[in-house]
């Protein structure tokens, strides 16, 4: 009995795993405690938390994970080994450490292109109401989409006439459209190719009539991309450009009511 005690009691184990042994030379040192010294693992967990893949690979049925703001990958937050996994974010929440690169690259190549370029949305006086107001979060989502630098243009609130399927129409605000649409010189206007923020072509016909001696702007054959998108009165419709090359973007804002 007092053997087996002895043998017992000379046994380590490893802080993660709890795997036991008498040999302190397999253990190795992983990180430090509040106490001073340093949590023992054994190799195999000193080996995954050296690598980094700690935290996935052995808390993914404890409490704490998050999601990644940015790419929605889950995140443990509940322990001192994940503090090099992500950032706490300004206004809540957290981003993992590889998005937080990422997008501090695009926003980099953002500034440093936009620094070439004529400030066109300053420049065009848009009505307030028609001025984008999209969150950084979500210009560097897209931008990580397509990536490469993606730069808002306007915006307009969905009236009961731009959410009317039998019309699938979209009207255009005029000064908007002058500034960041391509040229129109005949009023029957051309298919004009718009990407989505997911990626994805759509074809809608671009043209205008005359009202009251003015030009008016609209897309038509919208119907599929509306139902695709489940948009109604009061949505928001975004528009943004990709650079280089200059491909518009539509996006959907979704009323805050729902």
């Amino acid at each position: 009995m007092g053997s087996t005690s002895t043998s017992s009691s000379s046994k380590i184990s490893c802080f993660q795993c709890e795997e036991t042994s008498s040999s302190f030379d397999h253990f190795r040192n992983g990180w430090r405690l509040r106490s001073g010294e340093f949590a023992q693992l054994c190799p195999r967990c000193a080996s995954i938390y050296e690598e980094g893949k700690f935290c996935e690979a052995f808390h993914s049925n404890d409490d704490g994970w998050r999601d990644c703001e940015s790419c929605g990958k889950l995140v443990h937050c509940g322990c001192i080994v994940s503090f090099n996994a992500y950032l706490l974010l300004d206004f809540g929440g957290v981003i993992c450490m590889e998005c937080s690169r990422i997008n501090f690259a695009l926003a980099r190549s953002r500034c440093l292109f936009l620094e070439g370029q004529p400030d066109i949305t300053r420049q065009t006086v848009i009505e307030p109401q028609y001025r984008p107001r999209s969150s950084e979060v979500e210009v560097q989502q897209i931008s990580r989409n397509f990536d490469c630098v993606v730069t808002p243009l306007f915006e307009k609130l969905l009236s009961a006439t731009d959410a009317d399927l039998k019309l699938a129409r979209l009207i255009i605000p005029k000064k908007c459209a002058e500034a960041f649409f391509p040229d129109i010189s005949e009023p029957r206007g051309f298919l004009l190719k718009i990407q989505d923020t997911e990626g994805m072509d759509w074809d809608f016909n671009y043209r205008y009539w005359i009202n009251g001696g003015s030009k008016m702007y609209i897309l038509e054959g919208l119907r599929d991309f509306m139902i695709s998108k489940r948009w109604q009165a009061g949505d928001t419709v975004t528009f943004y450009r990709v650079e280089p090359g200059g491909k518009l973007v539509i996006g959907l804002r979704k009323t805050s009511s729902l």
